[in-house]
């Protein structure tokens, strides 16, 4: 399950390549369908909101406009790797917040990952490539931010989708008025793949996804799994579309996957390593 919700995010570059909308008009569509999507699922979990849910979908809102706009200015490969950047920035800011020591290998991890990051800034670019790589770092810190509010205790008492779906109602109020005569003459074409990435890249992505956590995959499985994301994203816009990332941009993104994945796998001997221990010293 948790792959096929991979999968099925990985495929949002190609579709928003595919549109001839503009960011702000796809974003429109895509969050008003991916808002009742979303809602239907989780219904039973009724809508309530906390202070933390509140703020996580604003972030959130802020996330997909900003993704969408990213992809339409620079490549996919640029889009998606630089949003996958955000586990870096919660290893900066997880310790301010929420009080946790900051380890050594954590500032190893932060200075790879940076450095993968400017790989994305060299070599030919047009300011539209500069201008989108700025736009998905942004995404990534608010990817972050995200994170780090949903761990909040009260974010537990709410339905978890709470900030997914109010954070694209958010979005689709914020852009109405500046979309709202271009989808009157909406193609069928791009209507289609709006449809495409509301209902099936977010929303059922999203069921899958919820249904494996909630059968006991765990979220260190998960989060690796995940990385098929942005690695499959470039591949499905080379396929069917023929943009190709630069060399830097893949050796950047490569760089970014492998850090925070082997970072992940090390936190997880360290905990397992730590629980052992514990349960030694208590016999």
């Amino acid at each position: 399950m948790v792959v096929g919700a991979a999968v099925l995010w990985s495929t949002g570059g190609l579709f928003i390549k595919a549109t001839t909308l503009s960011g702000l008009e796809l974003s429109f569509g895509r969050s008003l369908l991916a808002a009742i999507t979303v809602a239907i699922f989780t219904r039973r979990e009724g809508f309530g909101l906390t202070r933390a849910t509140a703020l996580a979908a604003v972030i959130y809102a802020l996330l997909l406009v900003l993704f969408v706009m990213a992809t339409k200015q620079t490549t996919a490969a640029n889009a998606i790797f630089l949003q996958y950047t955000a586990p870096v920035y919660v290893l900066v800011l997880e310790p301010l917040l929420y009080k946790e020591k900051f380890r050594r290998r954590d500032l190893v991890t932060v200075a790879i990952c940076v450095a993968g990051m400017s790989l994305f800034f060299v070599g030919k670019l047009r300011p539209q490539d500069v201008t989108g790589n700025l736009l998905a770092l942004c995404s990534g810190v608010c990817f972050a931010f995200y994170f780090l509010l949903l761990r909040h205790s009260s974010a537990r008492d709410v339905n978890r989708a709470s900030s997914v779906i109010y954070g694209n109602l958010l979005v689709v109020l914020v852009t109405a008025p500046a979309v709202w005569l271009a989808w009157q003459q909406v193609s069928v074409a791009d209507a289609g793949r709006v449809a495409y990435l509301g209902v099936v890249q977010i929303g059922f992505a999203y069921l899958l996804f919820t249904l494996a956590m909630a059968r006991g995959v765990r979220s260190l499985d998960a989060g690796i799994i995940g990385y098929i994301e942005p690695v499959l994203n470039p591949v499905w816009v080379f396929l069917f579309i023929g943009e190709r990332p630069s060399q830097w941009a893949l050796l950047g993104g490569g760089i970014i996957v492998v850090a925070v994945v082997c970072h992940m796998l090390i936190e997880a001997k360290a905990k397992q390593h730590r629980a052992r221990s514990a349960a030694a010293g208590s016999t």
